[in-house]
């Protein structure tokens, strides 16, 4: 029979046994947090921009959008039709577009493609949204018949080129804000090289030691 002294050594061993047989092993635990993991099961909607005031703007857009869409699909009959096509199209496309950048902000999926400037799409299709929603409401109430989804379609226009109004003027903002940052941080990047470089032209040991 083993003593105690016997057991204990016996343990001791099997344990650095076991140690040196987990590390040695190509299988290790993973201790990245699931919440870091990249993939589409770990998507979570940002609460922060949906309560901020651009994601109620782009809400806002897309459901007046939605709305002027019903109203002109709801016209049975036209004469002439061009201002009612021209403004189909044009609330068609403000609420695919809008809904499309409302679901990659929401998610925060715009920041796994950084190589697009987003600040910059997302003011281009405001300010493009906020002329052509006036150009087609326009149009629309000089052309109607005035029926009531034809007066409904021109209000709820009108509203949604206010609402992209002030979303261009706010992306506007934030554009030239996120520019002056990064044309800081690449004078700063600059300095910084420079800096280094003058400091290798100066110190010739670096050189010969490089050489």
């Amino acid at each position: 029979m083993r003593n105690g002294d016997d057991l204990e050594g016996f343990d001791g061993e099997a344990s650095s046994a076991s140690m040196i047989s987990a590390a040695s092993s190509p299988y290790q635990p993973t201790t990245e947090p699931v919440s870091q993991r990249r993939g589409l099961g770990g998507l979570r909607c940002d609460l922060d921009y949906l309560r901020g005031t651009l994601g109620r703007l782009k809400l806002a857009e897309v459901l007046l959008a939605l709305t002027a869409f019903i109203c002109i699909e709801t016209i049975m009959e036209c004469s002439p039709c061009e201002g009612l096509y021209f403004f189909e199209f044009v609330s068609c496309s403000a609420l695919v577009v809008t809904g499309a950048l409302l679901l990659l902000f929401s998610l925060n999926l715009h920041t796994r493609i950084p190589q697009i400037n987003w600040n910059l799409t997302d003011l281009v299709n405001t300010g493009l949204s906020t002329f052509f929603f006036f150009i087609a409401s326009v149009v629309l109430a000089a052309l109607n018949h005035k029926t009531g989804a034809e007066i409904a379609a021109v209000v709820f226009g009108f509203l949604a080129m206010a609402v992209y109004a002030v979303n261009t003027f706010l992306a506007v903002k934030k554009w030239r804000m996120s520019s002056r940052q990064q044309s800081s941080r690449q004078s700063s990047d600059y300095i910084r090289a420079r800096t280094e470089s003058r400091e290798v032209v100066h110190r010739p040991e670096i050189q010969r030691l490089d050489a």
